[in-house]
């Protein structure tokens, strides 16, 4: 099923079109950039940064600073968190406007128009009030993931000081305009798990865990789990091609892709990529999957204007909402 809703942005018009089942293939290479010894090594990393991200607009990065403990207590938590009863979860429901809260089967891609077959919790900071799980109902949470959050803030900030960079922008450009210390602050840490598949489902190609995207931002961070498959990529230059290909979980590795924020600023320099998470085939692993995704998705009030001026100023506040209210039902 193929949505023919129509949207005024170009990326959710090119969106509209991805919604096929399409190929897959093997050929494409997803680029695994050591970020160790950051520093001194800041103009090689930049270099290898730029050309993944050209090419395929999805890499992985390693030896980035976060310890695998800590990856691990966070999957934990987000574990228990969606082991909480739907009645618990539902007093903490989605906002959409703000982009927090919990929702389940609520996301309607404009690429497949049917419901994601996931729960998702977002955490973005100054919009939380009322939205955490009591001590009583998850102990230690909210300090849990506020640290976790904080942590890919620090890695997604050194990864965009590289293309600002390499686009003419000063190294500080892109943490002024993801400044955590602003109300107008609007990164998010998203938890996400997908649903066990059900056998009755398993042959139902109209479902996907995720229909075919791009992020809504400058730059996503996402841990997934060792054993839990089904991400796959299709580059927004080849898009016509409809040709797939997977990203095996590593969880040594983050995976990265360009958001469309960081597309327009870059004026298509550094092209958003399409992803989608599918239904596990017959004989492949049928459980819950889970991941963790960091967006780093500008301040509200920053202004998105690439360098050659491409596209009309927008500010990110109206841009992130236009994205959000296209693909979730009605909150």
């Amino acid at each position: 099923m193929t949505t023919t809703a129509t949207y005024d942005l170009a990326e959710l018009q090119k969106e509209t079109r991805m919604g096929a089942m399409g190929s897959e293939t093997a050929s494409r290479e997803i680029r695994r950039i050591d970020l160790s010894h950051f520093a001194q090594r800041k103009t090689e990393i930049a270099d290898q940064l730029w050309d993944a991200a050209v090419d395929v607009g999805f890499f992985q990065i390693v030896n980035h600073g976060i310890d695998l403990a800590e990856v691990h207590k966070a999957f934990a938590m987000t574990e228990r968190f969606f082991a909480l009863p739907d009645a618990v979860k539902a007093q903490y429901p989605l906002k959409k406007a703000l982009n927090v809260g919990w929702e389940s089967r609520a996301q309607v891609r404009p690429s497949t128009g049917t419901p994601d077959q996931k729960e998702s919790y977002q955490i973005t900071r100054p919009h939380m009030a009322g939205l955490w799980p009591t001590d009583g109902e998850l102990a230690g949470f909210q300090a849990t993931m506020l640290a976790f959050e904080g942590q890919c803030w620090q890695v997604a900030m050194q990864v965009l000081s590289c293309f600002a960079w390499k686009l003419g922008f000063d190294k500080a450009f892109f943490a002024r305009a993801h400044d955590p210390a602003q109300a107008s602050y609007q990164s998010t840490l998203r938890l996400l798990h997908y649903f066990a598949t059900p056998p009755e489902q398993q042959a139902s190609l109209g479902l996907w865990r995720a229909g075919a995207h791009t992020d809504f931002d400058c730059l996503t961070l996402l841990f997934q789990r060792q054993g839990q498959g089904g991400l796959q990529v299709c580059p927004g230059k080849e898009m016509d091609t409809q040709a797939w290909t997977s990203v095996e979980p590593d969880e040594q590795a983050i995976t990265c892709n360009i958001g469309d924020m960081l597309m327009r600023w870059s004026d298509d320099q550094l092209p958003s990529n399409f992803h989608r998470v599918k239904n596990p085939l017959p004989g492949e692993y049928m459980g819950p999957r889970y991941s963790i995704a960091f967006f780093a998705q500008a301040n509200r009030d920053a202004i998105i204007e690439g360098p050659g001026k491409k596209y009309p100023a927008i500010a990110a506040g109206d841009y992130l909402n236009q994205r959000v209210a296209a693909n979730f039902k009605a909150y």
